[in-house]
């Protein structure tokens, strides 16, 4: 395997295991950055744009549809717009979105919503593609839906209708979609090839995803967690909440699917690349080029938990924060001062306070893993192991 790009002195070990995972975990084509302390140290790249083979090597800059790791940039949203002094967190969501009120759910504040706390995690109809993709009827689908549990009491991951909740949310702040505020005020100051609702004129760059072996090398540390009830088996029934959960949008999108890409859902459809994910949580610690992102008390509340056991949708222990999953056996990231989002089947960004270091990975090599990736998982061993003691 050809692995291209850079890698500074000392990081030469996240080229070792990222070139481990084409060898032996099935990586097909794939992408990985690391900042420090601000500055690139890891750049790397190898593999085909298309999951088979069938569509020429992936190249620097290539972009991946990066599935649930788009929640952990669109979190970043209201964070900001609190240190703006535009949103308060413990206001009622109903404050800026009062048709939110319905069903019960007057006093939602915005912290539960954003801690996925506000048990909504499905909607009582599927919407279509379309229809997800259009942001008055998704938004007024949520504000209407009864809750599964008592909000606040409980925690429960919401893979799909994160998005509209969000959306709903922002819209409402700023007058702007999530998707727009994104590009404006986060991708654009940075310069990410980062996009939520990708324009027709990057369709081009965006690799397709597939399927691959659920290869493991011996030794290799890939968590292992035995809840009482897995989330596969929950998932394979289709009256659980976690399969309700997943199938929100029915029949369930291809990502592939140009109309996907376009769609401007902040919970699922973002495409980047490894660099941006990177860059992005780079400028969350601290500046990159000029550009920071959170001031230190937004950098704290982004590391804060605001939930954490059993999560009633994913079965499994995960603890979130505002809107970013937190390190957790679930999703075991650098350090317990890590902060970010992975994406269902392989993708992960994410910042770690402690250390100063940054993340992105993206993959074209679809797993059935949620969260913790074998892949993602032996690229950050090897970025701990580059660390000083």
């Amino acid at each position: 395997m050809d692995v291209q790009g850079t890698v500074a002195a000392g990081w030469e070990p996240v080229r070792d295991a990222f070139l481990r995972n084409f060898e032996g975990r099935g990586e097909r084509g794939a992408a990985v950055a690391v900042h420090h302390d601000g500055v690139p140290v890891v750049d790397l790249w190898a593999g085909t744009r298309d999951a088979h083979g069938e569509d020429g090597p992936w190249t620097a800059a290539t972009a991946q549809v990066v599935r649930s790791a788009t929640k952990g940039v669109s979190a970043a949203v209201p964070l900001l717009l609190h240190q703006r002094g535009l949103l308060d967190l413990d206001a009622p969501v109903a404050t800026y979105w009062p048709e939110f009120k319905a069903e019960g759910k007057d006093r939602v504040t915005v912290r539960q919503l954003l801690a996925h706390r506000a048990g909504l995690p499905v909607l009582d109809r599927t919407l279509t593609l379309a229809e997800a993709a259009d942001l008055p009827t998704a938004t007024a689908a949520v504000a209407a839906q009864a809750p599964a549990w008592e909000p606040g009491t409980a925690h429960g991951y919401h893979p799909h209708t994160f998005s509209w909740l969000l959306s709903g949310l922002v819209h409402r702040v700023t007058g702007r979609t999530a998707g727009r505020w994104v590009a404006d005020e986060i991708a654009g100051p940075l310069g990410l090839d980062l996009w939520i609702g990708l324009p027709e004129g990057e369709t081009h760059r965006v690799g397709r995803l597939g399927r691959v072996e659920e290869t493991e090398p011996a030794g290799s540390g890939a968590l292992k967690l035995r809840p009482k009830r897995s989330v596969t088996a929950a998932y394979e029934d289709p009256a659980s909440l976690t399969r309700r959960a997943f199938d929100v949008i029915a029949p369930r999108p291809d990502e592939n699917d140009p109309a996907y890409r376009a769609a401007e859902l902040p919970g699922s459809s973002g495409v980047a690349t490894a660099r941006a994910l990177s860059r992005f949580y780079a400028a969350t610690l601290g500046p990159v080029d000029g550009v920071r992102l959170f001031a230190p008390a937004t950098l704290t509340l982004a590391r804060t938990e605001e939930s954490a056991g059993i999560d009633r949708t994913l079965l499994v222990g995960t603890r979130f924060g505002l809107g970013h999953m937190l390190h957790g056996p679930a999703s075991p990231l650098l350090g317990p001062t890590s902060f970010g989002h992975p994406g269902r089947g392989g993708s992960l960004g994410f910042a770690d306070a402690e250390s100063g270091v940054a993340f992105g990975y993206v993959t074209n090599g679809m797993r059935r893993t949620v969260t913790a990736d074998p892949r993602a998982q032996a690229l950050i061993r090897a970025v701990r192991d580059c660390l000083p003691a």
